[in-house]
């Protein structure tokens, strides 16, 4: 009779992307910020078919209207209830109140709005909205215009969402080719290349931001506007980047493995970008997933000041340019919901980055773990 050996698993078999999602899969805030920024990517992109009604569908009859809450009844099904008015006589403040007699029923995959989904395809087919078009529906309220607030933060969602990568495609391409140029050659290049960084760090940025925008020409659509102030963003954020990359070029350029390519005959490129940037590549990583929310707040920050993107453009900077007014914050709370979506989304990026930077370096997330242990479980025992 044999004895059957025991099956043990093969050690280095698995591809690369496999080990840095197992390694990802260990990380449990960057798996909490994953299920946040999928979703919320995914509905940015279809956000004509998620959003209730058109961004510029407007009811002047119900400004400031406060959020509906859903019912579910035999009768009626999923409905809402409608308002009614009063507007005090001395300070003409209009008041709302629930109207269980006015029902507006509320179904799935409903005829709305037309659009073109993903700016191709015609449809009038929203998720969720009133059966009836027309009747009354804010979820999260309505802004100064009578306007739903859920249907702009969903319209808004994607150009918030997408100038940040954008922005940082555009930065991360001047930041590698621009740092690394500066720390491969070294020499006067590095010195006039560091120069002009320092310069550019130098200044404010906010007040930087500001000075660009405001040159802006006003006759500008939207789509124009908004292609420039992406532009505007990524020409300032490259520095950071562009200044760890040259740092890390100064350190890997005497190391053997270049030593030892250079001697090879292996171009100057491939050096660059088959050896020394994959070396590094949790690094670059790391400051990729914290310059998106830096450009997202850029871009918001810039929006609430009325510097950025400008109405008939939506994006929650621009959202939250309505909630200036601390009198209209006071009696109309909802119209900071674009503000509570930049933090839930810039937190998750966050998230989200340090779980990548751990996959992709596994070795150097193993002894962050280390140190962020108490002292007395690295030393094996309490003391």
């Amino acid at each position: 009779m044999f004895l059957r050996r025991p099956r043990t698993k093969e050690v280095g078999t698995l591809p690369q992307w496999r080990l840095m999602w197992r390694q990802f899969r260990k990380h449990r805030l960057a798996m909490v910020g994953a299920a946040i920024l999928i979703p919320v990517y995914f509905v940015a992109i279809f956000a004509e078919f998620f959003a209730p009604m058109s961004s510029s569908t407007a009811n002047t009859s119900l400004t400031y209207a406060p959020p509906q809450a859903l019912h579910f009844s035999g009768e009626h099904g999923l409905h809402v209830y409608g308002y009614t008015t009063e507007r005090d006589p001395k300070t003409y403040a209009q008041t709302y109140t629930e109207d269980p007699a006015t029902v507006t029923e509320v179904g799935l995959f409903v005829h709305g709005d037309e659009y073109k989904l993903l700016g191709l395809i015609p449809s009038d087919v929203h998720l969720i909205g009133p059966v009836t078009k027309g009747r009354p529906f804010f979820l999260l309220g309505s802004d100064q215009n009578g306007r739903d607030l859920l249907s702009r933060l969903i319209h808004g969602a994607r150009v918030s969402l997408s100038i940040g990568l954008v922005g940082v495609a555009a930065s991360f391409l001047l930041g590698m080719l621009i740092g690394g140029i500066s720390g491969y050659f070294g020499g006067a290049v590095d010195n006039v290349v560091q120069r002009v960084i320092e310069f550019l760090m130098a200044i404010p940025t906010l007040p930087l931001w500001m000075a660009l925008s405001a040159t802006l020409p006003t006759d500008w659509g939207p789509l124009t506007r908004y292609f420039a102030i992406t532009v505007l963003l990524s020409l300032i954020g490259w520095t950071g980047l562009a200044r760890d990359v040259r740092g890390r070029f100064l350190s890997l350029r005497e190391e053997d493995f270049v030593t030892a390519a250079r001697l090879d005959g292996v171009g100057r490129l491939s050096i660059i970008f088959g050896h020394m940037i994959p070396s590094f590549a949790s690094h670059i990583i790391a400051s990729l997933s914290l310059a998106i929310p830096s450009m997202i707040l850029g871009e918001t920050s810039l929006s609430f000041l009325g510097l950025g993107l400008q109405a008939p453009a939506v994006s929650w900077g621009v959202l939250l340019e309505g909630a200036q007014n601390v009198r209209v914050v006071a009696n109309a709370p909802w119209l900071l919901a674009p503000g509570v979506a930049v933090v839930i989304v810039v937190v998750a990026m966050n998230f989200f980055g340090d779980g990548l930077r751990d996959a992709a370096d596994p070795y150097g997330a193993a002894s962050r773990a280390r140190r962020r242990k108490p002292f007395w479980r690295n030393r094996g025992g309490r003391p």
